[in-house]
C-alpha cells in the first residue's frame, strides 16, 4: 500500500499553487500537501474533478495493467513511457488503495470497486482536506509570471504569489460550449512551445452521411485509416453506426491520427470490415455455402440471420444480384471518406499541448522555468481508450506534487 509520509512541523510551510482542480492537480495537490508543502489549488469551475466523475461513463476506469506499449501518443510517445517507469500503475493502484479506493480489474481495465467514479472523486478530496489542501472554486488563471522569488498567479479578481506552479489545466475536451481552455496560452506566454490541439477519442463524421438506416447498429468490426492510399492503423472491437458517420472504441482509438491528418489538409477515409473473424476467401466460400444450402438468391435474404437488419440494406444495395463475390468485398472492406470529427466538445481528450521537450519525465518539470511543473493533458500526450490517460494524468500529478514538495525542502 502507498503511504504518505507523515506531515513536517517546520517554521514556514512552502507556498504551491496548482492550477486547474482536474485528476492531475487534485493528485498533484495530495502528494506535494503529503509532504509538508502548503498548497493551494486554483479551479475555474464551480467545482474540481467534474471530468472524473463523467469517465468509464460514470465508472471511472482508473488505470490499465496491460502493456502500455504502442497505446500513448504525442510527437514523442516515448515521454508517456518514461513517466510511467518513474510512477507505474501498481503505484497507482496503491496510491488509491491508500486514499480509501479498493480496485477491481476487469481483462486489465482498473475501476473502482464501487464501479462509482464519485466515490473516487469523494475520497480525493477527503485527502485534500485532510491535509488543509485549499481548493478556490470559480477563480480562473488569466496569467502567470515569473518572479524573482517564485511566480505571480493572476485570477480575474486576485494575484497569488507561489514559490512554485504545478500548471494542471487539461484541455477543452467534453466541455460545454461556454467554456474554453487556457492551459497552452499561459504556457505559450511563458515561452513553452506548444503543439497545436486536435479532438482525440472522439466520434468520426463521414461524407454522404444519411446512410440507409443504420444508424443505432453495434457490430463487432475492424476499421483501418487510410490518408490517401497510405495504410496508417487499425483497430478492431463493437463499432457504433450513427447518423453523422461512425462511433466507439475502434473509432476513437484512430480518430487522433484522423484528426491531426485531416488539420494538415490531408484526405482521410477508413475501411469497415464486418466480419474479421474469416478472411476474404474464407467468407466468400462461407456465403456461397449459405447460398446453396438455405436456397435464397435474394442479396438481403441471404444475410439475414448474419447481420443486424438495419445494415443489411447498406451492405447489398450494390448487389442486386446474389455476386457472392461482390458481396463479400463489400463486407470485408466497406469504405467511407472522412469528413471530420464531432469536435473537442465531444471529444474525450485532445491531442497537442505543451512540447514534451521543455518538460523533465522524472519530475515534470519545465526546463525553462525552475519550479514550474506541468501535468496531465496539458502536455503533448494522450492514450487510446482503457485508463490509459487517467494513469498519464496520475504519473505526472504524482511526479510533480513530489518534486515541487522536495524543491521547497532546498528553499
Amino acid at each position: 500500500m502507498y503511504v504518505f509520509p507523515p506531515m513536517r512541523n517546520k517554521m514556514k510551510n512552502p507556498d504551491i499553487l496548482v492550477v486547474g482542480g482536474g485528476a492531475s492537480g487534485i493528485i498533484a495537490a495530495i502528494t506535494a500537501a503529503g509532504r509538508g508543502a502548503s498548497v493551494t489549488v486554483l479551479e475555474r469551475g464551480k467545482k474540481p474533478l467534474l471530468k472524473l466523475l463523467r469517465t468509464g461513463n460514470g465508472r471511472c476506469n482508473l488505470t490499465n495493467t496491460g502493456s502500455d506499449r504502442s497505446v500513448y501518443h504525442g510527437t514523442d510517445p516515448s515521454f508517456a513511457h518514461e513517466i510511467l517507469k518513474n510512477f507505474s500503475v501498481q503505484e497507482t493502484i496503491s496510491l488509491f488503495l491508500g486514499l480509501g479506493v479498493y480496485t477491481t480489474n476487469h481483462d486489465g481495465w482498473v475501476y473502482p470497486y464501487s464501479e462509482q467514479a464519485e466515490s473516487v472523486a469523494k475520497n480525493m478530496l477527503l485527502e485534500c482536506s485532510r491535509l488543509h489542501v485549499k481548493i478556490k472554486n470559480n477563480e480562473p488563471v488569466t496569467g502567470i509570471a515569473e518572479t524573482a522569488s517564485g511566480f505571480d498567479v493572476s485570477t480575474e479578481t486576485w494575484t497569488y504569489h507561489a514559490d512554485r506552479v504545478i500548471l494542471s489545466t487539461g484541455s477543452s475536451a467534453s466541455l460545454s460550449d461556454s467554456e474554453d481552455e487556457n492551459g497552452p496560452a499561459l504556457a505559450a506566454s511563458l515561452g513553452l512551445p506548444c503543439v497545436k490541439r486536435t479532438p482525440a477519442l472522439v466520434p468520426l463524421i463521414t461524407e454522404n452521411i444519411k446512410k440507409p438506416g443504420w444508424a443505432g447498429v453495434r457490430i463487432f468490426g475492424k476499421i483501418s485509416l487510410y490518408a490517401g492510399d497510405l495504410f496508417i492503423c487499425s483497430e478492431e472491437g463493437q463499432l457504433q453506426l450513427t447518423d453523422y458517420g461512425i462511433s466507439g472504441i475502434p473509432v476513437f482509438c484512430i480518430s487522433g491520427y484522423a484528426a491531426k491528418l485531416m488539420d494538415a489538409g490531408q484526405s482521410c477515409s477508413v475501411t469497415i470490415d464486418f466480419f474479421p473473424e474469416m478472411d476474404a476467401a474464407a467468407l466468400h466460400a462461407f456465403l456461397d455455402f449459405r447460398k446453396e444450402s438455405l436456397r435464397r438468391e435474394e442479396p438481403d435474404l441471404l444475410l439475414t440471420g448474419l447481420f443486424p437488419e438495419k445494415l443489411i440494406p447498406v451492405l447489398t444495395r450494390k448487389n442486386t444480384l446474389t455476386d457472392t463475390r461482390a458481396l463479400t468485398e463489400t463486407i470485408k472492406s466497406f469504405r467511407l471518406k472522412l469528413k471530420g470529427t464531432l469536435g473537442a466538445r465531444s471529444a474525450q481528450v485532445l491531442g497537442g499541448g505543451v512540447s514534451t521537450d521543455a518538460v523533465d519525465p522524472e519530475t515534470c518539470e519545465s526546463r525553462l522555468h525552475p519550479g514550474l511543473f506541468l501535468t496531465g493533458e496539458l502536455l503533448d500526450i494522450d492514450a487510446a481508450c482503457g485508463g490509459w490517460n487517467l494513469q498519464f494524468a496520475w504519473s505526472t500529478g504524482v511526479l510533480a506534487g513530489r518534486a515541487a514538495a522536495k524543491e521547497m525542502d532546498n528553499v
